[in-house]
């Protein structure tokens, strides 16, 4: 039984897909905003520095 359990885990894990921009994840929780994977730049950000 274990040995089947073993086989369905590893035929599942091929169809796994890892994840992308986890290093962006921080900046989301900050609140940063991102649009097409891309960071959005806010133009009234820019005036005000």
């Amino acid at each position: 039984m274990l040995s089947m359990i073993y086989k369905m885990g590893m035929s599942a894990e091929r169809s796994w897909k890892r994840l992308r921009g986890f290093r962006q994840l921080a900046q989301v929780i900050e609140g940063v905003q991102f649009k097409d994977g891309k960071q959005v730049i806010n133009e009234n950000s820019r005036e005000a520095a």
